[in-house]
């Protein structure tokens, strides 16, 4: 079994509050709301605003706190890296829509991080997004290649 194929198993559903998440990650809530600020994890926020974490969002954060711990990739590094990611390939963006999009045309942040403004993304809420969601730390050359490979 592939991790592609364990990381499309594990529990997308939102279950853990932030202190339950933090304890089990043992990292601190701050870090992990400094992780959603600077848009690399998006939790589910109920209608109160109390934010939700999934087993995916678990993992997700074990990869980039091995990425900054182990092999030395800053937040400015990670989020370089995911802004690599073709996301107009990946949801078919029209030419219209990559004129119309920070994510096209910038290389600082990944997609899911922008405002969506006049593009196919504004319609589509970025936690649920194919490109968020398949989204793998350390896996984006591989993404990069599966992408170019149906065109």
């Amino acid at each position: 079994m592939t991790l592609i194929n364990v990381m499309s198993e594990i529990s997308n559903n939102p279950v853990y509050t932030i202190s339950t998440a933090a304890n089990l990650m043992g990292i601190s809530i701050r870090t992990l709301r400094m992780y959603e600020s600077e848009g690399l994890i998006i939790p589910y926020k109920k209608e109160s605003n109390q934010r939700l974490y999934s087993d995916k969002d678990i993992e997700r954060v074990k990869c980039i706190r091995k990425s900054i711990q182990e092999e030395k990739i800053g937040i400015a590094g990670l989020k370089a890296i995911a802004s690599l990611t073709p996301c107009w390939e990946i949801i078919n963006c029209s030419v219209n829509d990559r004129k119309n999009c920070k994510s096209f045309t910038s290389h600082l942040e990944p997609c899911w991080t922008y405002i969506h403004e006049q593009n196919k993304c504004l319609e589509i809420s970025c936690r649920e997004c194919t490109v968020y969601q398949d989204f793998e730390c350390g896996k984006v050359k591989e993404k990069i290649f599966e992408v170019l490979k149906t065109k």
